[in-house]
């Protein structure tokens, strides 16, 4: 099967599986005659989900075999091993995932395609629990301290709760995978896959039969003798829809029914959820937005109780309508920053802005820009100016800081550093052979993502991300 046909199938079967029709969506990935390592760790998340334990097993062998380096494919079959009672296993592959975090506190596969971060303490924790099933009270202690160590402030309630069970020789809860989550394929791949129709479809926009179908003005009109002097009245070519907003912060969509909007863009809410999602038209296209990204703007209610004509021009800082032609209104956006945030405008290889508790920590601003550019927080340095003389790190002190906002707005620098562990040299230039390779010449720094197997790394080179052989470059 080509690499076309299985990035197709692969892609069916995940959408099938968020559909909850997981039962397909196992018969479409079974299809697939050579699954990567993502495609097997999927297949073994749907048999734990049918409570196929043997099946699951053996996928997950699979992937292991593909990728040695996945820790969380080793944690889901230290998961399976748990399951079917072979406690001595399960250890054994808690242990490798560990080992495979590399002293991290933790793995964010979103960079691969799987919306889960593995953290170090879950798995030291899941360890525990397996070493108290046989009876190993005291190895099961000493994993909670150690899970202590790499502890995260979502996950200590968790510990302390296990740590408290030990003391009194109970068991306590197993921490799982939610196995519905799957690895997706590149979605810039998948985009690809679209069949594009650039002639379109056919649209009469003009004609003497007033049956025909028409869009964009009114049919033409047969002309008579001792016709009206005025042209009659045209029709309506597009009526103001939905309650008008602003966008106050960007907003970038993780699924296909979501809607990318940057701040200052002006959208049409036409339907406000109770979840907090707002079904909005911005540039004729429609898609949910969190309404907290969005405040409201007040309008005429002449214009909606008239049928009048409407085109829209938006600018940075305003919108104009025109009106049957001929009336102009022209408003500028109201980007009032809430009270209880600031607005963090970076500067990076792209710009981009955040929104963050107002008198925030380091800590939580780095982790903010770190999730955005996508690097771990110890790979970028801030700075309140272009040049870094004005550094930002855990030493300093934030009131400095938050003492330049300016109307609830900063702006910061954010530079990628080079930490030589996970940069590598290309020796040689490598021409991709097929999609998921990496381009590069040689001299090129390459930012190591992960190890696919002995031969391939996967990396990031020149904002873009693929996989190369490791012999080329040192």
């Amino acid at each position: 099967m080509s690499f076309v046909d299985t990035l197709r199938q692969w892609d069916d079967g995940v959408t099938c599986a968020d559909k909850q029709d997981f039962s397909e969506a196992l018969r479409i990935l079974l299809a697939i005659p050579e699954p990567n390592s993502k495609i097997c760790f999927n297949i073994g998340c749907l048999h734990l989900l049918n409570q196929n334990l043997d099946d699951a097993e053996k996928a997950f062998d699979c992937s292991i075999r593909k990728d040695e380096h996945l820790a969380v494919a080793f944690f889901q079959r230290g998961i399976t091993f748990y399951k079917k009672m072979r406690y001595e296993e399960s250890i054994g592959d808690f242990q490798r995932a560990f080992k495979t975090l590399r002293g991290n506190n933790l793995i964010d596969y979103k960079a691969l395609g799987l919306r889960y971060i593995l953290y170090a303490c879950e798995v030291l924790h899941n360890m525990a629990l397996a070493e108290a099933q046989l009876g190993n009270w005291e190895k099961a202690e000493q994993n909670l301290r150690k899970a202590l160590d790499y502890k995260t402030e979502a996950k200590l309630s968790v510990i302390e709760k296990a740590q408290q069970a030990v003391l009194k020789e109970k068991l306590f809860k197993l921490v799982e995978f939610p196995s519905k989550m799957m690895f997706k394929p590149n979605k810039h791949y998948v985009a690809e896959l679209e069949k594009k129709d650039y002639l379109g479809k056919a649209k009469v926009v003009a004609s003497v039969n007033p049956q025909d179908d028409f869009s964009g003005f009114a049919p033409l009109q047969p002309q008579v003798e001792d016709g009206p002097l005025s042209p009659r009245e045209p029709e309506v070519l597009r009526a103001l829809e939905g309650e008008p907003h602003t966008v106050l912060f960007e907003f970038v969509p993780e699924t296909c029914d979501e809607l990318a909007v940057k701040p200052g863009n002006m959208v049409f809410v036409l339907q406000k959820g109770a979840d907090n999602w707002a079904y909005v038209i911005f540039n004729g296209r429609t898609g949910l937005v969190p309404y907290n990204y969005l405040e409201r703007q007040e309008i005429s209610l002449a214009l909606k109780q008239k049928k009048v004509l409407v085109l829209g021009i938006q600018t940075q800082q305003s919108v104009v309508l025109i009106i049957n032609a001929s009336l102009i209104i022209w408003f500028p956006f109201k980007s009032k920053v809430p009270d209880s945030l600031y607005i963090v405008k970076v500067h990076f290889t792209f710009t981009f802005a955040v929104s963050i508790p107002r008198e925030s920590s380091y800590e939580v601003l780095i982790r903010k820009i770190s999730k955005k550019v996508k690097l771990p927080s110890d790979n970028i340095s801030l700075s309140l100016d272009s040049s870094g003389q004005r550094a930002i790190d855990a030493n300093t002190d934030m009131e400095t800081v938050w003492s330049q906002v300016r109307a609830g707005r900063i702006t910061l620098w954010c530079n990628e550093k080079k930490v030589r562990k996970w940069w590598r040299l290309a020796l040689h230039s490598y021409q991709s052979a097929n999609p998921e390779d990496l381009n590069f010449k040689e001299g090129d720094e390459i930012t190591v993502l992960a190890r696919i197997n002995q031969d391939w790394l996967e990396g990031r080179c020149n904002g873009s991300t693929g996989i190369f052989p490791a012999s080329f470059v040192k």
